[in-house]
């Protein structure tokens, strides 16, 4: 009988990859970063440990939104006063928040609770074409 591989922290080799936004869905661009944030594309997966990469995306300014969504989507915040919520359409938010756009689209779709923000931590989001973390030679994705 074979036993089921376990990935350990302490074994996890992470790799550093750079997604181009650049004219790409959101919700394409948000899902791959997820994938890869969780550690799915790896033969090593183990669902309780954070065995995913490091994910760069770059030109997040420049990001489509397909059908009407434009217009139409909402994005809500609260102050937790009474009268505090505050909407905003997915055009005002690109044009003045497209990093907060695309890191909220990644966050949506990882899990929720402590190991969901842990892997979170590993996602940067740039709204123009240059990043900081060149030192780390990422390689680039292509979707």
């Amino acid at each position: 009988m074979k036993n089921t591989f376990m990935e350990k922290k302490e074994t996890v080799e992470r790799k550093w990859y750079v997604i181009d936004a650049t004219d790409l869905p959101l919700g394409r661009v948000a899902s791959k970063a997820a994938h890869i944030l969780r550690g799915k594309h790896k033969v090593t997966y183990t669902p309780h440990i954070d065995c995913g990469d490091y994910i760069i995306i770059i030109n997040a300014d420049k990001v489509k939104l397909t059908g009407n969504k434009l217009n139409d989507k909402m994005y809500y915040n609260h102050s937790g006063y009474p009268g505090g919520l505050r909407e905003r359409n997915a055009k005002e938010m690109i044009e003045n928040y497209p990093v907060e756009m695309v890191e909220r689209a990644v966050k949506g779709m990882l899990p929720k609770g402590r190991l969901g923000r842990k892997m979170y931590k590993k996602l940067f989001v740039y709204a123009g074409s240059e990043h900081e973390q060149m030192a780390q030679k990422p390689e680039k994705i292509t979707l």
